[in-house]
């Protein structure tokens, strides 16, 4: 093999290393956003808002699915594959409920995709935080440390436990 070739492929090789790169941003930037919209939801709830919840469900129900799974690793298109259409339909029926009862009943099914998808993912920019209602017997994911209960609100706001930290990838 000739120089020339030797400087060609090593060239290639840094064209396709940064070609992966840009994809694997463009994904951490939209799953992410996922991320961001489901932590809005859990704080409408934690704050008793049901409008809220309704604007915030639509949205995550409409950036889960303009995730382009394509710019995923195969093992993380696969895990995408899985949980995107439970939690697109999750968030959907979270938005037509007609009370922030059958709202929380939704998330509770939301959350739980979710966290499962994130910890098959492992695409999350910051730590995430596993809570849990004890007196629900359910878990959802937070951005901070501190407790608000989505599940109970206002009624017993710091009702819970951090049972798991999910670091930054």
């Amino acid at each position: 093999m000739s120089l020339k070739n030797i400087w060609v492929v090593i060239l290639s090789l840094f064209v396709f290393a940064a070609e992966v790169k840009a994809q694997d941003a463009a994904a951490n930037k939209s799953i992410n956003g996922v991320f961001t919209s489901y932590f809005s939801l859990k704080n409408d709830l934690a704050s008793d808002n049901s409008a809220a919840a309704k604007t915030h469900a639509a949205e995550l129900a409409g950036l889960v699915k303009a995730v382009s799974a394509d710019k995923l690793s195969p093992e993380q298109q696969t895990a995408w594959k899985l949980n995107a259409p439970k939690l697109q339909l999750a968030a959907t029926k979270l938005n037509g409920a007609k009370d922030i009862d059958t709202q929380r009943e939704y998330f509770a099914v939301l959350s739980k995709t979710l966290t499962d998808a994130v910890k098959s993912l492992k695409i999350n920019t910051s730590a995430i935080y596993v809570q849990y209602c004890p007196m629900k017997k359910v878990s959802w994911l937070s951005e901070a440390a501190a407790i608000k209960n989505p599940f109970y609100g206002k009624q017993m706001l710091t009702c819970g436990q951090v049972t798991e930290t999910l670091a930054a990838n």
